[in-house]
Protein backbone atom coordinates (compact mmCIF):
# COMPACT_ATOMS: atom_id res chain seq x y z
CA UNK A 1 0.00 0.00 0.00
CA UNK A 2 1.40 3.78 -1.11
CA UNK A 3 2.00 5.23 2.19
CA UNK A 4 -0.93 8.18 3.19
CA UNK A 5 -0.50 10.97 1.11
CA UNK A 6 1.01 9.09 -1.79
CA UNK A 7 -0.45 9.71 -4.96
CA UNK A 8 1.86 7.40 -7.25
CA UNK A 9 -0.31 5.37 -10.18
CA UNK A 10 -3.81 6.66 -9.01
CA UNK A 11 -6.23 9.01 -11.05
CA UNK A 12 -6.57 12.12 -10.62
CA UNK A 13 -8.48 13.72 -7.29
CA UNK A 14 -10.98 15.46 -9.65
CA UNK A 15 -11.76 12.32 -11.46
CA UNK A 16 -12.05 9.93 -8.27
CA UNK A 17 -14.76 12.96 -6.98
CA UNK A 18 -16.64 13.01 -10.23
CA UNK A 19 -16.83 9.32 -10.99
CA UNK A 20 -17.03 7.40 -7.90
CA UNK A 21 -18.67 9.65 -5.63
CA UNK A 22 -20.63 12.07 -7.23
CA UNK A 23 -21.82 9.49 -10.16
CA UNK A 24 -24.20 7.29 -8.22
CA UNK A 25 -26.10 10.85 -7.09
CA UNK A 26 -25.63 12.64 -10.56
CA UNK A 27 -29.92 12.17 -11.22
CA UNK A 28 -30.29 14.53 -8.42
CA UNK A 29 -27.39 16.72 -8.84
CA UNK A 30 -28.54 17.12 -12.02
CA UNK A 31 -31.94 18.20 -10.85
CA UNK A 32 -30.83 20.74 -8.26
CA UNK A 33 -28.17 22.29 -10.79
CA UNK A 34 -30.83 22.37 -13.12
CA UNK A 35 -32.87 24.23 -10.32
CA UNK A 36 -30.28 26.69 -9.69
CA UNK A 37 -29.67 27.75 -13.48
CA UNK A 38 -33.56 27.98 -14.39
CA UNK A 39 -33.45 30.59 -10.91
CA UNK A 40 -29.78 31.90 -12.91
CA UNK A 41 -31.85 32.38 -16.07
CA UNK A 42 -34.82 34.28 -14.24
CA UNK A 43 -32.01 36.49 -12.49
CA UNK A 44 -30.77 37.14 -16.36
CA UNK A 45 -33.50 38.64 -17.63
CA UNK A 46 -34.18 41.14 -14.62
CA UNK A 47 -31.39 43.80 -16.40
CA UNK A 48 -33.62 43.38 -19.36
CA UNK A 49 -36.90 43.71 -17.34
CA UNK A 50 -35.28 46.37 -15.07
CA UNK A 51 -34.50 48.29 -19.09
CA UNK A 52 -38.10 47.62 -20.49
CA UNK A 53 -39.17 49.08 -16.91
CA UNK A 54 -36.74 52.49 -17.71
CA UNK A 55 -38.17 53.13 -21.56
CA UNK A 56 -41.62 52.98 -20.42
CA UNK A 57 -41.42 55.68 -17.74
CA UNK A 58 -39.19 57.51 -20.23
CA UNK A 59 -42.00 57.24 -22.73
CA UNK A 60 -44.49 58.55 -20.13
CA UNK A 61 -46.29 55.02 -20.32
CA UNK A 62 -47.88 53.21 -17.87
CA UNK A 63 -45.23 51.01 -15.85
CA UNK A 64 -47.51 48.83 -14.24
CA UNK A 65 -46.95 45.60 -16.30
CA UNK A 66 -43.16 46.14 -16.62
CA UNK A 67 -43.15 46.73 -13.19
CA UNK A 68 -45.28 43.43 -12.19
CA UNK A 69 -42.98 41.38 -14.48
CA UNK A 70 -39.45 42.35 -12.91
CA UNK A 71 -41.15 41.49 -9.38
CA UNK A 72 -42.42 38.03 -10.74
CA UNK A 73 -38.68 36.94 -11.90
CA UNK A 74 -37.23 38.42 -8.60
CA UNK A 75 -39.79 36.03 -6.43
CA UNK A 76 -39.15 33.60 -9.66
CA UNK A 77 -35.48 33.59 -9.20
CA UNK A 78 -35.27 34.00 -5.32
CA UNK A 79 -37.72 30.34 -4.74
CA UNK A 80 -36.57 28.23 -7.63
CA UNK A 81 -32.97 29.07 -6.56
CA UNK A 82 -33.70 28.05 -3.02
CA UNK A 83 -34.94 25.09 -4.03
CA UNK A 84 -31.99 24.17 -6.43
CA UNK A 85 -29.97 24.92 -3.28
CA UNK A 86 -31.92 22.62 -0.82
CA UNK A 87 -31.81 20.02 -3.03
CA UNK A 88 -28.37 19.94 -3.60
CA UNK A 89 -27.88 19.73 0.28
CA UNK A 90 -29.63 17.08 0.47
CA UNK A 91 -27.87 15.13 -2.26
CA UNK A 92 -24.30 16.30 -0.47
CA UNK A 93 -25.57 14.81 2.51
CA UNK A 94 -26.53 11.91 1.15
CA UNK A 95 -22.70 11.62 -1.04
CA UNK A 96 -21.45 11.89 2.49
CA UNK A 97 -23.49 9.32 4.05
CA UNK A 98 -23.06 6.70 1.38
CA UNK A 99 -19.12 7.12 1.32
CA UNK A 100 -18.92 7.25 4.98
CA UNK A 101 -20.63 3.69 4.99
CA UNK A 102 -19.04 2.18 2.26
CA UNK A 103 -15.66 3.24 3.78
CA UNK A 104 -16.75 2.07 7.37
CA UNK A 105 -17.70 -1.10 6.29
CA UNK A 106 -13.99 -0.89 4.04
CA UNK A 107 -12.30 -0.42 6.95
CA UNK A 108 -13.72 -2.94 9.26
CA UNK A 109 -13.23 -5.63 6.92
CA UNK A 110 -9.62 -4.96 6.22
CA UNK A 111 -7.28 -8.17 6.57
CA UNK A 112 -5.38 -7.86 10.02
CA UNK A 113 -1.80 -6.78 8.75
CA UNK A 114 -3.09 -4.43 6.58
CA UNK A 115 -5.24 -2.91 9.71
CA UNK A 116 -1.73 -3.25 12.01
CA UNK A 117 -0.14 -0.38 9.14
CA UNK A 118 -2.07 1.85 9.48
CA UNK A 119 -3.24 4.54 12.51
CA UNK A 120 -6.42 4.34 14.20
CA UNK A 121 -6.66 8.48 14.43
CA UNK A 122 -5.81 8.84 10.87
CA UNK A 123 -8.61 6.49 10.13
CA UNK A 124 -10.99 8.34 11.81
CA UNK A 125 -10.22 11.55 10.23
CA UNK A 126 -10.77 10.18 6.83
CA UNK A 127 -14.18 8.78 7.86
CA UNK A 128 -15.16 12.12 9.32
CA UNK A 129 -12.89 15.29 8.23
CA UNK A 130 -12.11 14.34 4.94
CA UNK A 131 -15.87 12.81 3.98
CA UNK A 132 -16.67 16.30 5.53
CA UNK A 133 -15.36 18.02 2.16
CA UNK A 134 -17.07 15.91 -0.26
CA UNK A 135 -20.30 17.71 1.18
CA UNK A 136 -19.27 20.69 0.14
CA UNK A 137 -18.08 20.02 -3.17
CA UNK A 138 -20.89 18.18 -3.83
CA UNK A 139 -23.69 20.22 -2.49
CA UNK A 140 -22.38 23.60 -4.11
CA UNK A 141 -19.59 23.67 -5.55
CA UNK A 142 -19.84 21.16 -8.77
CA UNK A 143 -23.35 22.95 -9.56
CA UNK A 144 -21.95 26.70 -9.16
CA UNK A 145 -19.53 25.79 -11.20
CA UNK A 146 -21.35 24.72 -13.79
CA UNK A 147 -24.43 27.02 -13.57
CA UNK A 148 -21.95 29.83 -12.88
CA UNK A 149 -19.56 29.28 -15.93
CA UNK A 150 -23.43 28.68 -18.06
CA UNK A 151 -24.93 31.79 -16.21
CA UNK A 152 -21.02 33.94 -17.52
CA UNK A 153 -21.49 32.97 -21.08
CA UNK A 154 -25.81 33.75 -20.76
CA UNK A 155 -24.31 37.66 -19.07
CA UNK A 156 -21.70 37.71 -22.06
CA UNK A 157 -24.23 36.60 -24.60
CA UNK A 158 -26.79 39.50 -23.14
CA UNK A 159 -23.76 42.04 -22.88
CA UNK A 160 -23.09 40.93 -26.69
CA UNK A 161 -26.42 41.92 -27.84
CA UNK A 162 -26.74 45.38 -25.89
CA UNK A 163 -23.12 46.51 -27.03
CA UNK A 164 -20.58 44.83 -28.55
CA UNK A 165 -17.52 47.20 -27.55
CA UNK A 166 -18.41 47.13 -24.12
CA UNK A 167 -18.38 43.29 -23.94
CA UNK A 168 -15.56 42.74 -26.12
CA UNK A 169 -13.64 45.34 -23.04
CA UNK A 170 -15.52 43.16 -20.31
CA UNK A 171 -14.08 39.72 -21.55
CA UNK A 172 -11.20 41.23 -22.05
CA UNK A 173 -10.23 42.87 -18.41
CA UNK A 174 -11.74 39.55 -16.72
CA UNK A 175 -9.89 37.04 -18.85
CA UNK A 176 -7.02 38.39 -18.09
CA UNK A 177 -7.60 38.75 -14.57
CA UNK A 178 -9.46 34.91 -13.80
CA UNK A 179 -6.53 33.58 -16.73
CA UNK A 180 -3.93 34.45 -13.79
CA UNK A 181 -6.12 33.59 -11.10
CA UNK A 182 -6.43 30.09 -12.18
CA UNK A 183 -3.07 29.48 -12.22
CA UNK A 184 -3.22 29.01 -8.11
CA UNK A 185 -5.85 26.15 -8.57
CA UNK A 186 -3.19 23.44 -8.24
CA UNK A 187 -1.56 24.90 -5.32
CA UNK A 188 -5.01 25.29 -3.68
CA UNK A 189 -5.07 21.63 -4.20
CA UNK A 190 -1.75 20.21 -3.07
CA UNK A 191 -2.23 22.82 0.28
CA UNK A 192 -5.39 21.15 0.68
CA UNK A 193 -4.10 17.85 0.56
CA UNK A 194 -1.46 18.43 2.88
CA UNK A 195 -3.90 19.76 5.61
CA UNK A 196 -6.04 17.24 5.36
CA UNK A 197 -3.10 14.81 5.88
CA UNK A 198 -1.63 16.79 8.80
CA UNK A 199 -4.99 16.29 10.50
CA UNK A 200 -5.14 12.89 10.44
CA UNK A 201 -1.68 13.09 12.19
CA UNK A 202 -2.96 15.23 15.21
CA UNK A 203 -5.91 12.10 15.30
CA UNK A 204 -3.49 9.79 15.69
CA UNK A 205 -1.62 11.95 18.34
CA UNK A 206 -4.81 12.24 20.13
CA UNK A 207 -5.88 8.14 19.77
CA UNK A 208 -2.41 6.90 20.73
CA UNK A 209 -2.26 9.28 24.00
CA UNK A 210 -6.34 8.62 24.75
CA UNK A 211 -5.85 4.71 24.17
CA UNK A 212 -3.44 5.02 26.76
CA UNK A 213 -4.76 7.65 28.85
CA UNK A 214 -3.94 6.16 32.72
CA UNK A 215 -0.35 5.28 31.20
CA UNK A 216 0.12 8.56 30.57
CA UNK A 217 -0.89 10.04 33.88
CA UNK A 218 0.64 7.27 35.98
CA UNK A 219 4.23 7.86 33.94
CA UNK A 220 3.45 11.83 34.17
CA UNK A 221 3.59 12.18 30.24
CA UNK A 222 1.47 15.18 30.14
CA UNK A 223 3.65 17.35 29.01
CA UNK A 224 4.97 15.25 26.05
CA UNK A 225 1.81 14.07 24.78
CA UNK A 226 0.54 17.39 25.23
CA UNK A 227 3.59 19.07 22.99
CA UNK A 228 3.24 16.21 20.63
CA UNK A 229 -0.74 17.09 19.76
CA UNK A 230 0.87 20.77 20.19
CA UNK A 231 3.00 20.33 17.05
CA UNK A 232 0.49 18.48 15.09
CA UNK A 233 -2.08 21.34 15.60
CA UNK A 234 0.71 23.63 14.47
CA UNK A 235 1.25 22.00 11.66
CA UNK A 236 -2.44 21.40 10.30
CA UNK A 237 -2.65 25.01 10.99
CA UNK A 238 -0.08 25.97 8.74
CA UNK A 239 -1.15 24.02 6.33
CA UNK A 240 -5.04 24.97 6.42
CA UNK A 241 -3.64 28.93 6.83
CA UNK A 242 -1.64 27.98 3.33
CA UNK A 243 -4.75 26.60 1.33
CA UNK A 244 -6.78 29.62 2.70
CA UNK A 245 -4.12 31.97 1.47
CA UNK A 246 -4.53 30.04 -1.96
CA UNK A 247 -8.21 30.24 -2.21
CA UNK A 248 -7.65 33.90 -1.42
CA UNK A 249 -5.65 34.63 -4.29
CA UNK A 250 -8.23 33.12 -6.16
CA UNK A 251 -10.92 35.19 -4.70
CA UNK A 252 -9.08 38.28 -5.08
CA UNK A 253 -8.52 38.22 -8.81
CA UNK A 254 -12.38 37.45 -9.25
CA UNK A 255 -12.86 40.79 -6.79
CA UNK A 256 -10.73 42.19 -8.84
CA UNK A 257 -11.94 41.71 -12.43
CA UNK A 258 -15.42 42.53 -11.75
CA UNK A 259 -14.23 46.13 -9.98
CA UNK A 260 -12.08 46.95 -13.32
CA UNK A 261 -14.65 45.64 -15.39
CA UNK A 262 -16.74 47.90 -13.82
CA UNK A 263 -15.04 50.96 -13.89
CA UNK A 264 -14.19 50.19 -17.69
CA UNK A 265 -17.63 50.00 -18.91
CA UNK A 266 -18.51 52.98 -16.71
CA UNK A 267 -15.59 55.25 -18.55
CA UNK A 268 -16.12 53.49 -21.98
CA UNK A 269 -20.00 53.42 -21.47
CA UNK A 270 -19.97 56.99 -20.69
CA UNK A 271 -18.44 58.19 -23.47
CA UNK A 272 -20.92 55.88 -25.84
CA UNK A 273 -23.59 57.66 -24.19
CA UNK A 274 -22.22 61.05 -24.73
CA UNK A 275 -21.36 60.06 -28.46
CA UNK A 276 -24.94 58.80 -29.03
CA UNK A 277 -23.48 55.27 -29.99
CA UNK A 278 -25.73 53.84 -26.88
CA UNK A 279 -28.90 54.67 -24.70
CA UNK A 280 -28.54 55.53 -20.78
CA UNK A 281 -31.10 52.69 -20.35
CA UNK A 282 -28.85 50.47 -22.25
CA UNK A 283 -25.59 51.48 -20.25
CA UNK A 284 -27.59 50.99 -16.93
CA UNK A 285 -28.89 47.42 -18.00
CA UNK A 286 -25.27 46.77 -18.95
CA UNK A 287 -23.77 47.78 -15.63
CA UNK A 288 -27.15 45.76 -14.10
CA UNK A 289 -25.19 42.40 -15.75
CA UNK A 290 -22.02 43.19 -14.72
CA UNK A 291 -23.44 43.40 -11.11
CA UNK A 292 -24.97 40.04 -12.24
CA UNK A 293 -21.98 38.45 -13.48
CA UNK A 294 -19.53 39.63 -10.88
CA UNK A 295 -20.88 37.73 -7.86
CA UNK A 296 -21.39 34.35 -10.60
CA UNK A 297 -17.54 34.90 -10.75
CA UNK A 298 -16.70 35.15 -6.95
CA UNK A 299 -18.87 31.97 -6.79
CA UNK A 300 -16.89 29.91 -9.46
CA UNK A 301 -13.30 31.13 -7.45
CA UNK A 302 -15.07 29.94 -4.33
CA UNK A 303 -16.20 27.04 -5.67
CA UNK A 304 -12.95 26.21 -7.67
CA UNK A 305 -11.31 26.12 -4.73
CA UNK A 306 -13.83 23.80 -2.64
CA UNK A 307 -13.50 20.99 -5.58
CA UNK A 308 -9.84 21.13 -4.99
CA UNK A 309 -10.34 20.60 -1.27
CA UNK A 310 -12.79 17.71 -2.41
CA UNK A 311 -10.67 16.46 -5.00
CA UNK A 312 -8.00 16.30 -2.31
CA UNK A 313 -10.16 14.31 0.22
CA UNK A 314 -11.09 11.63 -2.17
CA UNK A 315 -7.48 11.02 -3.01
CA UNK A 316 -7.19 10.11 0.66
CA UNK A 317 -10.29 8.03 0.58
CA UNK A 318 -9.37 6.06 -2.33
CA UNK A 319 -6.01 5.31 -0.12
CA UNK A 320 -8.34 3.51 1.87
CA UNK A 321 -10.46 2.18 -0.56
CA UNK A 322 -7.71 0.68 -2.69
CA UNK A 323 -7.32 -1.79 -0.16
CA UNK A 324 -8.29 -5.41 -0.86
CA UNK A 325 -10.72 -6.70 1.73
CA UNK A 326 -11.66 -9.84 3.75
CA UNK A 327 -14.48 -11.89 1.80
CA UNK A 328 -16.84 -12.11 4.49
CA UNK A 329 -20.56 -12.74 4.38
CA UNK A 330 -23.01 -9.63 4.97
CA UNK A 331 -23.99 -11.22 8.25
CA UNK A 332 -22.35 -13.82 10.23
CA UNK A 333 -23.79 -16.99 10.16
CA UNK A 334 -25.95 -18.46 13.61
CA UNK A 335 -24.72 -21.06 16.17
CA UNK A 336 -25.74 -24.48 15.65
CA UNK A 337 -29.22 -25.40 17.06
CA UNK A 338 -27.57 -27.67 18.95
CA UNK A 339 -23.72 -28.28 20.02
CA UNK A 340 -21.73 -29.89 17.04
CA UNK A 341 -18.98 -32.30 17.19
CA UNK A 342 -15.50 -30.66 18.35
CA UNK A 343 -12.97 -30.14 15.79
CA UNK A 344 -9.76 -31.40 15.52
CA UNK A 345 -6.20 -29.49 14.63
CA UNK A 346 -3.08 -30.69 12.80
CA UNK A 347 -0.18 -28.15 11.84
CA UNK A 348 2.03 -29.27 9.11
CA UNK A 349 5.40 -27.50 8.62
CA UNK A 350 4.38 -24.36 9.45
CA UNK A 351 6.58 -20.81 8.50
CA UNK A 352 5.85 -17.83 9.22
CA UNK A 353 7.05 -14.12 10.21
CA UNK A 354 5.24 -11.00 10.92
CA UNK A 355 5.35 -8.57 7.72
CA UNK A 356 8.34 -6.02 8.28
CA UNK A 357 10.11 -7.98 11.06
CA UNK A 358 13.35 -10.02 9.74
CA UNK A 359 12.81 -13.03 12.79
CA UNK A 360 10.60 -16.51 11.65
CA UNK A 361 8.03 -16.97 14.77
CA UNK A 362 7.00 -20.43 13.68
CA UNK A 363 9.62 -22.40 12.09
CA UNK A 364 8.26 -25.60 10.47
CA UNK A 365 6.13 -25.64 13.74
CA UNK A 366 4.21 -29.05 13.57
CA UNK A 367 1.33 -30.12 16.27
CA UNK A 368 -1.72 -32.08 16.51
CA UNK A 369 -4.74 -31.34 18.46
CA UNK A 370 -6.92 -33.98 18.90
CA UNK A 371 -10.89 -33.40 18.92
CA UNK A 372 -12.03 -33.05 22.34
CA UNK A 373 -10.67 -32.03 25.45
CA UNK A 374 -8.24 -29.88 26.74
CA UNK A 375 -4.76 -29.03 25.22
CA UNK A 376 -2.00 -26.52 26.32
CA UNK A 377 0.91 -24.84 24.50
CA UNK A 378 3.49 -23.76 27.16
CA UNK A 379 6.60 -22.23 26.39
CA UNK A 380 8.97 -18.80 26.59
CA UNK A 381 7.29 -15.22 25.53
CA UNK A 382 7.87 -15.21 22.14
CA UNK A 383 8.28 -18.93 21.06
CA UNK A 384 5.08 -18.09 19.00
CA UNK A 385 1.97 -19.42 20.93
CA UNK A 386 -0.07 -16.45 20.30
CA UNK A 387 0.63 -16.42 16.33
CA UNK A 388 -1.01 -19.91 15.79
CA UNK A 389 -4.16 -18.66 16.97
CA UNK A 390 -3.78 -15.56 14.94
CA UNK A 391 -3.33 -18.12 11.80
CA UNK A 392 -6.15 -20.69 12.71
CA UNK A 393 -7.99 -17.15 12.44
CA UNK A 394 -6.78 -16.49 9.30
CA UNK A 395 -5.09 -13.15 10.51
CA UNK A 396 -2.53 -13.97 8.83
CA UNK A 397 -1.37 -16.45 6.36
CA UNK A 398 1.65 -18.73 6.79
CA UNK A 399 4.65 -18.10 4.49
CA UNK A 400 4.68 -22.28 4.22
CA UNK A 401 2.95 -25.38 5.77
CA UNK A 402 -0.66 -26.28 6.07
CA UNK A 403 -3.12 -25.64 8.82
CA UNK A 404 -6.14 -28.25 9.00
CA UNK A 405 -9.59 -27.95 10.68
CA UNK A 406 -11.00 -31.13 10.42
CA UNK A 407 -8.69 -32.44 7.73
CA UNK A 408 -9.20 -29.34 5.80
CA UNK A 409 -6.81 -26.25 4.57
CA UNK A 410 -8.20 -22.99 6.75
CA UNK A 411 -7.58 -21.90 3.32
CA UNK A 412 -10.48 -24.10 1.96
CA UNK A 413 -12.81 -22.54 4.79
CA UNK A 414 -15.19 -19.75 3.79
CA UNK A 415 -13.58 -17.07 6.09
CA UNK A 416 -17.21 -16.43 7.90
CA UNK A 417 -17.76 -20.18 8.75
CA UNK A 418 -13.83 -20.39 9.61
CA UNK A 419 -14.38 -18.14 12.30
CA UNK A 420 -18.15 -18.96 13.23
CA UNK A 421 -16.40 -22.29 13.94
CA UNK A 422 -13.89 -20.91 16.37
CA UNK A 423 -14.18 -18.96 19.60
CA UNK A 424 -11.02 -16.92 20.70
CA UNK A 425 -10.42 -14.84 23.78
CA UNK A 426 -7.76 -12.40 23.46
CA UNK A 427 -4.90 -12.14 25.86
CA UNK A 428 -5.85 -8.16 26.69
CA UNK A 429 -10.10 -9.76 26.48
CA UNK A 430 -11.23 -6.08 24.93
CA UNK A 431 -14.72 -5.34 25.83
CA UNK A 432 -16.76 -3.12 23.59
CA UNK A 433 -18.53 0.15 24.78
CA UNK A 434 -22.57 -0.58 25.77
CA UNK A 435 -23.99 -2.62 27.94
CA UNK A 436 -23.23 -5.87 29.45
CA UNK A 437 -26.05 -7.49 28.08
CA UNK A 438 -24.75 -5.92 24.34
CA UNK A 439 -21.10 -7.22 24.96
CA UNK A 440 -22.44 -10.54 25.76
CA UNK A 441 -24.86 -11.40 22.84
CA UNK A 442 -23.41 -8.58 20.56
CA UNK A 443 -22.07 -12.09 17.86
CA UNK A 444 -25.27 -14.26 19.32
CA UNK A 445 -28.13 -12.22 19.62
CA UNK A 446 -30.15 -15.01 19.12
CA UNK A 447 -29.02 -17.03 22.69
CA UNK A 448 -31.68 -17.80 24.65
CA UNK A 449 -32.55 -16.54 27.90
CA UNK A 450 -30.94 -19.68 29.66
CA UNK A 451 -28.38 -20.26 27.31
CA UNK A 452 -27.51 -16.72 29.00
CA UNK A 453 -27.79 -18.01 32.40
CA UNK A 454 -26.07 -21.05 31.99
CA UNK A 455 -22.68 -19.33 30.48
CA UNK A 456 -23.11 -16.48 33.61
CA UNK A 457 -22.66 -19.09 36.19
CA UNK A 458 -20.17 -21.24 34.33
CA UNK A 459 -17.43 -17.96 33.82
CA UNK A 460 -19.28 -16.91 37.17
CA UNK A 461 -20.38 -13.66 36.06
CA UNK A 462 -23.91 -14.17 37.57
CA UNK A 463 -22.71 -13.16 41.01
CA UNK A 464 -21.03 -10.07 39.16
CA UNK A 465 -24.55 -9.34 37.60
CA UNK A 466 -25.97 -9.42 40.89
CA UNK A 467 -23.47 -6.54 42.20
CA UNK A 468 -24.09 -4.05 39.10
CA UNK A 469 -26.90 -1.65 40.25
CA UNK A 470 -28.35 -2.19 36.10
CA UNK A 471 -27.77 -5.87 36.09
CA UNK A 472 -26.82 -7.09 32.47
CA UNK A 473 -28.17 -3.56 31.47
CA UNK A 474 -25.20 -1.61 33.26
CA UNK A 475 -23.06 0.73 30.92
CA UNK A 476 -19.47 -0.62 30.96
CA UNK A 477 -17.68 2.37 30.04
CA UNK A 478 -15.34 2.91 27.10
CA UNK A 479 -13.15 -0.34 26.70
CA UNK A 480 -14.92 -1.71 29.68
CA UNK A 481 -13.11 0.32 32.39
CA UNK A 482 -16.36 0.01 34.86
CA UNK A 483 -14.53 -3.62 34.92
CA UNK A 484 -11.19 -5.26 36.39
CA UNK A 485 -9.21 -7.17 34.62
CA UNK A 486 -10.64 -10.45 35.70
CA UNK A 487 -13.95 -9.48 34.76
CA UNK A 488 -13.32 -8.01 31.05
CA UNK A 489 -11.80 -11.69 30.68
CA UNK A 490 -14.43 -13.29 31.74
CA UNK A 491 -16.77 -11.48 29.91
CA UNK A 492 -15.33 -12.05 26.90
CA UNK A 493 -14.86 -15.95 27.76
CA UNK A 494 -18.97 -16.10 28.00
CA UNK A 495 -18.97 -13.75 24.75
CA UNK A 496 -17.07 -16.77 23.00
CA UNK A 497 -19.17 -19.60 24.91
CA UNK A 498 -22.62 -18.27 24.06
CA UNK A 499 -21.36 -18.51 19.78
CA UNK A 500 -20.70 -22.51 20.73
CA UNK A 501 -18.10 -22.76 18.98
CA UNK A 502 -16.54 -26.17 17.93
CA UNK A 503 -12.96 -24.95 18.34
CA UNK A 504 -12.49 -22.68 21.48
CA UNK A 505 -8.65 -20.84 21.44
CA UNK A 506 -8.06 -19.38 24.85
CA UNK A 507 -4.88 -16.81 24.97
CA UNK A 508 -3.98 -15.94 28.66
CA UNK A 509 -7.78 -16.21 29.61
CA UNK A 510 -7.01 -16.41 33.85
CA UNK A 511 -3.90 -13.97 33.82
CA UNK A 512 -5.95 -11.53 35.25
CA UNK A 513 -7.68 -13.65 37.52
CA UNK A 514 -7.74 -14.01 41.43
CA UNK A 515 -6.78 -17.45 42.63
CA UNK A 516 -10.52 -18.19 43.67
CA UNK A 517 -11.93 -17.14 40.32
CA UNK A 518 -9.12 -18.94 38.20
CA UNK A 519 -9.80 -22.32 40.26
CA UNK A 520 -13.01 -21.96 39.21
CA UNK A 521 -12.35 -21.03 35.40
CA UNK A 522 -9.98 -24.17 35.20
CA UNK A 523 -12.90 -25.80 36.38
CA UNK A 524 -15.55 -24.29 33.63
CA UNK A 525 -12.54 -25.06 31.38
CA UNK A 526 -13.06 -28.36 31.98
CA UNK A 527 -16.65 -28.82 31.65
CA UNK A 528 -16.00 -27.14 28.23
CA UNK A 529 -13.73 -29.44 27.01
CA UNK A 530 -16.06 -32.24 27.44
CA UNK A 531 -18.15 -30.94 24.61
CA UNK A 532 -15.68 -29.25 22.80
CA UNK A 533 -12.10 -28.75 21.50
CA UNK A 534 -10.32 -26.19 23.89
CA UNK A 535 -6.68 -24.97 22.95
CA UNK A 536 -5.47 -22.80 26.11
CA UNK A 537 -2.44 -20.84 25.85
CA UNK A 538 -0.66 -20.36 29.34
CA UNK A 539 1.62 -18.90 30.78
CA UNK A 540 0.65 -19.49 34.48
CA UNK A 541 0.59 -23.23 34.16
CA UNK A 542 -1.50 -24.35 37.47
CA UNK A 543 -3.80 -23.73 35.17
CA UNK A 544 -3.39 -26.51 32.45
CA UNK A 545 -1.12 -29.08 34.38
CA UNK A 546 -4.93 -31.50 34.14
CA UNK A 547 -4.74 -30.84 30.57
CA UNK A 548 -5.16 -34.01 28.29
CA UNK A 549 -2.41 -32.57 26.17
CA UNK A 550 0.70 -30.18 26.61
CA UNK A 551 2.51 -29.32 23.58
CA UNK A 552 5.93 -26.96 25.17
CA UNK A 553 6.69 -24.67 22.20
CA UNK A 554 10.20 -23.09 21.30
CA UNK A 555 11.33 -20.81 19.26
CA UNK A 556 8.76 -21.21 17.05
CA UNK A 557 8.95 -25.34 16.81
CA UNK A 558 7.05 -28.16 19.37
CA UNK A 559 10.03 -29.28 20.94
CA UNK A 560 8.11 -31.89 23.38
CA UNK A 561 4.06 -33.01 23.85
CA UNK A 562 2.44 -35.35 26.45
CA UNK A 563 0.42 -35.00 29.57
CA UNK A 564 2.16 -33.14 32.71
CA UNK A 565 3.54 -36.28 34.33
CA UNK A 566 4.90 -36.91 31.32
CA UNK A 567 6.79 -33.55 30.49
CA UNK A 568 7.99 -33.21 33.65
CA UNK A 569 10.02 -36.56 33.26
CA UNK A 570 11.00 -35.79 30.32
CA UNK A 571 11.68 -32.67 29.03
CA UNK A 572 13.80 -30.32 30.61
CA UNK A 573 12.44 -26.59 29.76
CA UNK A 574 9.08 -27.79 30.90
CA UNK A 575 10.16 -29.04 34.43
CA UNK A 576 12.17 -25.28 34.43
CA UNK A 577 9.12 -23.77 34.13
CA UNK A 578 7.35 -25.63 36.41
CA UNK A 579 10.13 -25.48 39.67
CA UNK A 580 9.97 -21.93 38.46
CA UNK A 581 6.37 -21.10 39.39
CA UNK A 582 6.99 -23.02 42.27
CA UNK A 583 4.36 -25.89 41.40
CA UNK A 584 3.81 -29.01 43.15
CA UNK A 585 5.80 -31.27 40.20
CA UNK A 586 3.35 -34.31 41.55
Amino acid sequence: MPAPGAATGTPSGLRLLLTRHLRPHRGRLAAGAALALLGGLAGLAEPMAAKALMDRLAAGDPPTASALGLAALVLTSVLVTASGSYLLERTAEGVVRTTRERLAARVLRLPVPDMDRQRPGDLVARLTSDTTQLRSAAGQALAVCATSALMILGGLAAMLLLDPVLTAATAAVIGTVCGLGALTLPRIGRAARRSQQVTGELGAVLERSLGAFRTVKANGLEPQETEAARDAARRAWRSGVRAAGWEAVVEVTSGLSVRLTFLTVLGLGGTRVATGRMSMSELVAFLFYILFVGPLLTQLAGSAGLLQRGAAAALRIEEIEALGTEPLADRPPEPPARVAAPAAVELRGVRFGYPGRAATVLDGLSLDVPAGGLTALVGPSGAGKSTVFALLERFHEPHSGRILLDGRDVREWALTDLRATIGYVEQDAPVLSGTLRDNLLRSAPRATAGELRAVLAMTRLDVLVERLPDGLDTELGHRGTALSGGQRQRVAIARALLRRPRLLLLDEATSQLDAENELALRDAVADIARETTVVVIAHRLSTVTGARRIVVVEAGRARAAGTHRELLATDELYARLVRTQLLDPS
